[in-house]
């Protein structure tokens, strides 16, 4: 059986012995595929993939500091799997820019069953659990007030993946208010979740960057879909573009908007 606080404990303890510690105090190297590591990254997932194996042996682990190859063969698996992203936001970890996140799933029978993103500089902890509602720190994350309209939004977008089309769209005809864009996917779907932010466009986050995330979002009045409206994770992990709103309302002028 496992307990959501139970990984919370041990997510956390990583976040403050591991990551903290080397907050702006590393460098990163880049893979092959062109994302970034850190000595950090790599201590905190030894650390995680340890404790999990030790508490459920019974449970597969797949992270983002795996090899291809073990990503292909796990990612084919039908056992219960855990899909761990060490550190969300290297770049920003390795600049000393203080916003990064750990994100920890459950994935049984194709459905998540938990998700966690714990941002350690702030001590915040999302959390999501299979027919519960979402919360931050142990209490329930209540719906946030919101704009009603798209125009009075503010907008999480990542330019750097979307379409040229797309982009030159929004930039030429600016839709919200005002726009930010933060470098970790993982901490961008909670924080939407609690209002920081009203509506999400991203062109192409793994499924360890949104696994967790979109739960929470999702169990927190939230609505998701991909560019091509069809739902962010459906059991298989893959890499996917994301729409996001913070309430059903903004979702539907947001996705119709870019659709129009």
């Amino acid at each position: 059986m496992v307990e959501v606080s139970e990984l919370v404990e041990i997510i956390k303890q990583g976040g403050k012995e591991i990551l903290l510690p080397a907050f702006g105090k590393v460098t990163a190297q880049t893979k092959a595929d062109g994302s970034l590591v850190t000595q950090a990254d790599l201590d905190m997932n030894c650390y995680v993939e340890g404790r999990l194996k030790a508490e459920w042996p019974h449970i597969l682990f797949l992270s983002e500091e795996m090899s291809a190859q073990d990503h292909k063969a796990l990612l084919e698996t039908k056992q219960p799997l855990w899909i761990f992203d060490p550190l969300d936001g290297t770049t920003n970890f390795a600049n000393a820019i203080p916003i990064f996140s750990v994100s920890l799933a459950l994935v049984e029978d194709g459905k998540v069953s938990f998700g966690i993103v714990y941002d350690p500089i702030r001590d915040e902890c999302f959390t999501a659990e299979a027919g519960k509602k979402s919360q931050l720190n142990g209490e329930e994350i209540l719906k946030p007030s919101t704009p009603s309209k798209l125009q009075d939004t503010v907008a999480i977008i990542d330019f750097k993946r979307l379409s040229d089309s797309l982009a030159s769209k929004i930039v030429k005809k600016i839709p919200y208010t005002s726009q930010r864009s933060f470098g970790s996917g993982a901490l961008d779907w909670c924080w939407l979740a609690i209002g920081r932010g009203h509506i999400y466009l991203h062109g192409r986050q793994n499924v360890w960057d949104y696994i967790a995330g979109q739960m929470i979002l999702q169990q927190a009045h939230g609505k998701a879909c991909s560019l091509e409206g069809e739902s962010v994770f459906n059991g298989q992990f893959k890499a996917n573009s994301v729409v996001a709103a913070t309430t059903t309302e903004l979702f539907e002028q947001w996705r119709n908007w870019i659709n129009t």
